[in-house]
C-alpha cells in the first residue's frame, strides 16, 4: 500500500500541475483511453467519455483562464491493479475579463495500474461550495 499511496499521490500531483500549466499532452497521458470524466455537478456539462474528449472539454473550459488546483487528504483503497481515491479539492479559476470561481469539493476517482504507472480511468467531481466573483 505504501508504494501505491506514493505513486497515486504523485500521479494526482502531476494531474494538477499539467492542468494548471496547460501541458495538455502530459495531462492526457495520465488518463486511460476510455476515461469517464464527470464534472456535471454545478456546471451542466455532460459526462465525457474518452481521453481526447476529456482533454478537449477541460482545455476549452479553461480558455482565457488562469487556474490553480489543489488536492489533499486522500482516502485511498487499493485492490490489486485498481485503486479508488477520494481527494478533498479546492480550485480557483479566473477567466480573463470575466468571472472568477473558487470551488471546494471532492474528486471521486478510479485509477488503473499500467506498465508505465497509474492511469485515471474515471473521475467525478462533487462540489460542496462554489463562490463566484464578478458575475453581474
Amino acid at each position: 500500500m505504501t508504494d501505491a499511496f506514493f505513486e497515486l499521490t504523485q500521479a494526482k500531483a502531476r494531474y494538477c500541475y499539467t492542468l494548471d500549466t496547460r501541458d495538455w499532452a502530459g495531462f492526457g497521458a495520465l488518463m486511460t483511453d476510455d476515461i469517464e470524466l464527470d464534472v456535471s455537478e454545478g456546471t451542466g456539462v455532460p459526462v465525457v467519455h474518452g481521453r481526447d474528449a476529456a482533454v478537449d472539454m477541460i482545455r476549452s473550459s479553461l480558455t482565457n483562464a488562469q487556474s490553480a488546483h489543489q488536492v489533499h487528504t486522500p482516502l485511498i483503497e487499493v485492490d490489486g491493479s485498481e485503486a479508488r481515491v477520494v481527494w478533498a479539492m479546492q480550485d480557483r479559476v479566473k477567466w480573463e475579463n470575466g468571472p472568477a470561481l473558487t470551488g471546494y469539493g471532492h474528486y471521486h476517482e478510479r485509477w488503473v495500474r499500467h506498465d508505465d504507472g497509474w492511469k485515471l480511468a474515471a473521475l467525478k467531481l462533487t462540489r460542496l461550495i462554489m463562490e463566484f466573483e464578478g458575475v453581474g
